[in-house]
């Protein structure tokens, strides 16, 4: 028999409590504490004279904006996805588009198959 492990939720359940919150923060202080170091080295260095380390002068950043995307990620695992707000005007005239785009395309095909 396998056992179903649910994640501590809040109560209105969109986001993660208890243990596992916790440690889902330290895993963001722990990258942080990385990359802000690794950070500073690298810019000291290409100063110095290393150019290779600009490449790292801008990973570090990269690397640690991807670790906080993923702790809100993790922190919020229900969040409904964001999505651009649409105007409920041009969405009525895409969909007449579309809807106009698919009577043409089953005109097209009616004749290609009426000419064979």
């Amino acid at each position: 028999m396998s056992e179903r492990h649910e994640q501590p939720t809040s109560p209105d359940g969109d986001r993660l409590t208890g243990k596992d919150a916790a440690r889902v923060h330290l895993g963001l202080v722990l990258c942080l504490a990385i990359c802000i170091p690794a950070f500073i080295i690298e810019v000291a260095r290409a100063i110095g004279g290393n150019s290779l380390s600009w490449a790292y002068v801008f990973e570090w950043p990269i690397l640690a904006g991807f670790g906080i995307y993923m702790w809100w990620k993790l922190l919020h695992p229900n969040a409904p996805p964001r999505r651009p707000a649409v105007d409920d005007e041009s969405a009525a005239s895409d969909d007449a588009d579309l809807i106009a785009w698919n009577r043409y395309l089953a005109e097209l095909q009616e004749h290609d198959e009426g000419t064979s």
